[in-house]
């Protein structure tokens, strides 16, 4: 079985030490990146053979996990980000979801816990999509957000709508169920990151939650 390449990123050497030995005891997952920081993660990048999974730290010298998150929204390439903290504090875990993270853990977590939250962000896209979504609506509400008004070719509404398909397809899959190139559907993303603010394809998938475009948010 090709075992689900994972990076951790973290501080402390002997968390990264038995973080990566819990994972690779469980037979399904292999660490194949270990960085001590965030800034020396984002230094990195981009990475020639990426890991389908990024672990991350929250509590780190040099940059914590919000602001690696928010380095990872101005960058082209996706990241699936799960963010584990000593901290469980509120205000942390709406601003991790609302700049991208796609799950998130108390240190304390079980394994069996660790391991559902890695498959579900795996073979969904997201740990709690339904807690994420709740949590960005909470971050946001008391903000004044300026009205827009929003304009969608039909293209670029079927390229959304396949962006918060429960699959979580690739750009490479959206581009064959649409019929068109892979720098087709690259082009309706950067039209919608440009005129819209967008930074990742997380934010797209909140863009449609806002103001209700595609299902499952219409």
């Amino acid at each position: 079985m090709e075992k689900t390449t994972i990076c951790i990123i973290d501080d402390h050497k002997i968390v990264r030490h038995g973080l990566k030995e819990l994972l690779q005891k469980m037979g399904r997952y292999s660490v194949d990146l270990e960085f001590e920081n965030g800034a020396e993660f984002l230094s990195a990048l981009p990475l020639g053979n990426a890991p389908q999974l990024f672990i991350l730290d929250y509590s780190m010298p040099v940059m914590n996990g919000i602001e690696v998150l928010q380095a990872l929204e101005e960058r082209d390439e996706e990241y699936r980000v799960l963010l584990l903290t000593q901290h469980f504090d509120e205000d942390i875990i709406d601003a991790a979801y609302h700049h991208g993270a796609r799950g998130f853990l108390h240190k304390n977590c079980t394994a069996a816990e660790l391991q559902f939250a890695i498959e579900n962000i795996l073979t969904i896209g997201y740990n709690n999509i339904t807690e994420i979504l709740k949590r960005v609506r909470h971050y946001n509400s008391g903000r004044n957000e300026r009205s827009i008004n929003i304009v969608l070719s039909g293209r670029e509404a079927d390229f959304l709508k396949l962006v918060c398909d429960e699959r979580e397809l690739t750009y490479d899959q959206m581009a064959d169920i649409m019929n068109v190139s892979v720098k087709s559907i690259e082009a309706y993303r950067t039209a919608l990151f440009e005129r819209y603010n967008i930074k990742s394809k997380v934010g797209l998938v909140l863009f449609s939650f806002r103001h209700k475009l595609t299902p499952p948010f219409t």
